[in-house]
């Protein structure tokens, strides 16, 4: 009896492929933001986050998990809760100041992304990188020109 192994991509896994990319182009979109930034998390590492994340949603997706819809909703959760780690690395005080949160906020968001790229609603998964995008870019300008914050 012999086995077939061969790596043949088809149906569900195909699908999955594609939304695996375009999870870490989002995520290095938002990246390219951080980096632009000076920020040490960068490309890569919102790239990986977001494939990440992509990912955890893809395995209960395609292994046919007796537990259904519960099992997506465990791992959103446990992806919620454990970018949080990450993103406190990027969080530190200096002085009177704090510096980062925006960068570690940006890792959270590139984490939802990820989710949105596994989930397939290609449309959500755009909206959701631009206004990402959006926040990052607009959010220096107005704290400068309204609060009178330097960056």
């Amino acid at each position: 009896m012999s086995r077939d192994l061969s790596l043949a991509i088809q149906g569900p896994e195909l699908i999955f492929l594609v939304r695996l990319l375009l999870a870490a182009l989002a995520g290095a979109a938002i990246g390219w933001n951080r980096s632009r930034a000076g920020k040490p998390a960068g490309i890569g590492t919102h790239a990986l986050v977001a494939i990440g994340a992509a990912l955890f949603v893809a395995t209960p997706l395609l292994t046919d998990s007796a537990h259904g819809p519960d099992a997506v909703a465990r791992v959103i959760q446990g992806i919620a809760a454990g970018i949080g780690f990450l993103g406190a690395g990027e969080i530190f005080r200096d002085g009177g100041g704090v510096h980062g949160l925006t960068s570690a906020a940006s890792l959270w968001g590139t984490a939802a992304v990820g989710v949105v790229a596994a989930g397939g609603s290609m449309m959500f998964l755009i909206v959701a990188t631009a206004i990402v995008l959006l926040v990052l870019v607009l959010a220096p300008t107005c704290e400068r020109r309204f609060l009178g914050r330097p960056h």
